[in-house]
Order: C-alpha cells, then structure tokens, then sequence
C-alpha cells in the first residue's frame, strides 16, 4: 500500500482549521475549499477557485488536465452559464465530471463575500 500525503498550501492554516487541502491516495489526489477572489464576481471567482486548485495540485506535480471530478458549490445556481464560460476557457475542452450544488455560505464576508467554492478529484495515474 501506497503512503497517504496531506499537504496544505501554507502549513500554519493547519494549525487552525481541521481539514487538509490536498489529499494524495495512491492514484488519486482529493482537494476540498478551492476559492479565490471572495467579493468578486462570479466570474472572479471561479477564475480564483481554479487558480487555487492549480496551486494546490502543482503541491504533488499535477495540473488541472489531471481533474477528473469537481464539486462547485455557489450561493446563486442561476450563474451557471459565468461558470461554464471559466470552465471552457480553463479546461481547453479536457472537461472534469461536475455537479453544481446551491448553498448559502456560512464564511466571512456575508453574502457579498464567498459565491463559488469548489472540491475536486484528480488522478496521477498517467503523466502527459
């Protein structure tokens, strides 16, 4: 059996919260609370959500064409079209397995704060 690796981009946040956010299993690599740009636009956001998954990736070697499923949670569904547009541009038609969620967020910044928060997994059973 494979080692299990928790990583997080700055190793003083696992002080204080009790989650990883990077999780490499074997083949597998799992990342939870991807956001960015929090107060932007939708737009703005998911563009800082996939910047920090790519942060969060390049953490084991990997990049976003290694995506295989992703998670989006955003407080207003009826921006799925600002998300999709993001995702087209990002993913250069290697598109993730997705699914979208509503949700209210419980985060600082109330409701003109977090929009889009996004978990997602990747596999690093082959490498381009």
């Amino acid at each position: 059996m494979g080692e299990i690796i928790r990583k997080n981009l700055n190793e003083d946040f696992a002080e204080e919260c009790a989650y990883s956010e990077v999780v490499a299993a074997g083949d597998w690599v799992f990342l939870t609370f991807c956001v960015g740009n929090m107060g932007g636009t939708v737009e703005e956001q998911v563009h800082g959500a996939l910047d920090n998954m790519e942060e969060r990736l390049a953490l084991v070697g990997l990049g976003l064409e290694h995506v295989v499923k992703v998670d989006v949670l955003m407080r207003d569904p009826w921006q799925i079209p600002a998300m999709e547009k993001v995702f087209k541009e990002r993913f250069e038609g290697r598109y993730p397995a997705r699914k979208t969620i509503a949700t209210e967020f419980a985060h600082k910044g109330g409701a003109d704060g977090l929009h889009v928060q996004m978990d997602a997994v990747a596999y690093r059973g082959w490498m381009e």
